[in-house]
């Protein structure tokens, strides 16, 4: 009996270390599987208040729109993108590195934890592809 219970407990230790937290892009934390790329970043040579508005229509053409934020205390403006697609939740950074380029990190998580990186390379590509309208 004993046995069993030093197991079962090696085990639910075991289990709370493998997952844990992430943090976002949107600089928050999120309960997922550590140690795993999730994440694409891309620049463009656009202003930020142009990338910040084709991230919004592609996030929203493909699911939810949850947050829209402008990071504080960061340099150079910076805005945080957060919503639904595909019932994974898809997180945004839009940043300004100079005047007329701009950097973009996308990044996705599903309810487990588990990364999509398809769906991150989509929705990267999608916000490239109205950014060349």
């Amino acid at each position: 009996m004993k046995m069993k219970t030093i197991f079962s407990l090696s085990l639910m230790i075991a289990c709370g270390l493998a997952a844990g937290c992430v943090s976002t892009v949107s600089e928050q934390k999120t309960g997922a599987v550590p140690f795993v790329k999730d994440k694409v970043e891309a620049r463009y040579e656009r202003p930020v208040a142009q990338v910040h508005e084709a991230a919004k229509q592609v996030i929203q053409f493909n699911g939810t729109l949850l947050r829209d934020t402008a990071l504080l205390g960061n340099t150079n403006t910076t805005f945080a993108l957060e919503g639904k697609v595909n019932q994974r939740t898809v997180w945004v950074r839009v940043e300004a590195l100079e005047s007329r380029l701009t950097l973009v990190q996308v990044q996705a998580r599903g309810k487990a934890g588990g990364t999509d990186l398809d769906l991150v390379h989509e929705i990267d590509k999608q916000i490239a592809l109205r950014l060349a309208r």
